[in-house]
């Protein structure tokens, strides 16, 4: 009932979109007297702001056609080079250029598409070669292809490990950094030869016990039982995979959007202000930032509520109690993986000392094989994303993948 709802308002919202453009359209059309006097630019604004805010989505893509290594532009091929079920792993390999670490990021199964990582993986491309975890969209995946819970999430991880083989190294954004770490613990128990060389971990909730943030209050102050009765979703059977349980993005990205609803206000607020003023890249540059935040898909009912229940709720790893098909992940099993630890400072979703927790349970890697950084005065997006990403952070991982390599 819940998703059958939700599709309603969204053709509803689709069709006043596109009479929005047309209407703004019209307001800024040269030939229109109106656009240059009266309420002619105020009207074409307003119309412009909600035709993009109400504008249906699907799946973004990458498209990085280019990037300069040695001051020099090199062209960037991206191709799929694993396929599975619920995801598949994707390479970008830059014309001429070989010998380059191998880096795998694992973007977030959390509502968002992997693209959302695009500033990551721009900005790690001129010096690795980069491959990435594209999650498929629940939604699209039918119900013959099973289920997809966290123990699955981490075999994906070792399969692509495998795939790109000996050597490589790891990145993983936020929530993927629990299954990541459990992936290098499990590898490195059977020293595996594709165990990473680095794992890096960003604003990762490894224990979520440390300085909890209303993320981590909404998930322990509900009972298990609430999840289950309240945020799952039957997928409509016009879906490729209609019948499939699920949590749906729409539901996360609307509790993502509530947290912080008076800065997302305030910034089509600014963007109808810059429409007003004529400075259409202002306007533009958040226009590209909500068209990205406003892709979503669905995830797994099963992964999102394992990931509720052992990493939001009883806190298995950090307590030495969490379980991969039936066999206990030991941190203490990692000796030789470089782990770096990265916070930001002004992180709203994973606190400060979350991810740090990680060098912390691995008590028989070597203080040398650990790294801490605290990002001054920067939130959760920002520690991947941004111009802090790229001038401050990034050289960071830079260095300790080139330490390691």
């Amino acid at each position: 009932m819940l998703y059958n709802a939700y599709e309603l308002q969204r053709s509803l919202l689709a069709g006043a979109s596109a009479f929005a453009n047309i209407g703004a359209e019209f307001f800024q059309n040269p030939a229109n007297p109106f656009a240059y006097f009266g309420g002619g630019p105020v009207l074409a604004s307003a119309l412009d702001v909600f035709a993009h805010a109400a504008a249906p989505r699907g799946k973004p893509g990458f498209g990085l056609l280019e990037t300069e290594v040695d001051g020099k532009a090199v062209t960037v091929f991206e191709e799929i080079v694993l396929q599975k079920p619920f995801g598949q792993l994707k390479r970008f390999t830059r014309e001429g250029i070989e010998g380059s670490p191998k880096l795998l990021i694992v973007a977030p199964m959390s509502g968002h598409y992997a693209t959302l990582l695009r500033g990551t993986v721009e900005r790690m491309l001129p010096k690795h070669e980069v491959y990435i975890t594209d999650w498929r969209d629940a939604k699209l995946v039918p119900r013959s292809e099973g289920r997809f819970d966290l123990d699955d999430y981490i075999d994906y991880i070792i399969a692509f490990l495998e795939e790109i083989g000996p050597g490589a190294h790891m990145l993983a954004v936020c929530q993927p950094s629990v299954p990541a770490y459990a992936a290098a613990a499990i590898m490195a128990k059977q020293n595996h030869p594709c165990r990473p060389k680095t794992l890096t971990m960003m604003g990762g909730p490894v224990d979520t016990r440390e300085a909890p943030t209303a993320v981590n209050t909404l998930a322990t102050e509900r009972p298990f039982s609430w999840f289950e009765q309240n945020v799952i979703a039957t997928v409509p059977m016009h879906y490729p995979g209609g019948g499939r349980q699920v949590y749906p993005g729409f539901l996360q990205l609307a509790g993502f959007m509530s947290m912080n609803l008076g800065n997302h206000l305030m910034s089509h607020w600014e963007m109808f202000k810059h429409l007003v003023q004529g400075d259409d890249e202002s306007a533009e540059a958040t226009k590209a930032f909500y068209e990205e935040y406003r892709s979503v898909c669905d995830m797994t009912a099963e992964f999102y509520l394992q990931t509720i229940d052992a990493v939001f709720q009883r806190h298995l790893l950090p307590q030495g109690q969490f379980y991969h098909r039936g066999v206990r992940v030991d941190p203490a099993d990692m000796k030789d993986i470089g782990l770096l630890a990265v916070e930001g400072e002004r992180d709203d979703i994973s606190g400060i000392g979350q991810t740090k927790a990680a060098l912390t349970l691995a008590t028989k890697l070597p203080a040398k094989h650990k790294k801490y950084h605290l990002a001054p005065d920067v939130g959760h997006y920002g520690i991947f994303n941004g111009s802090k990403w790229r001038n401050k952070i990034a050289p960071i991982v830079e260095d300790w993948i080139a330490t390691h390599n």
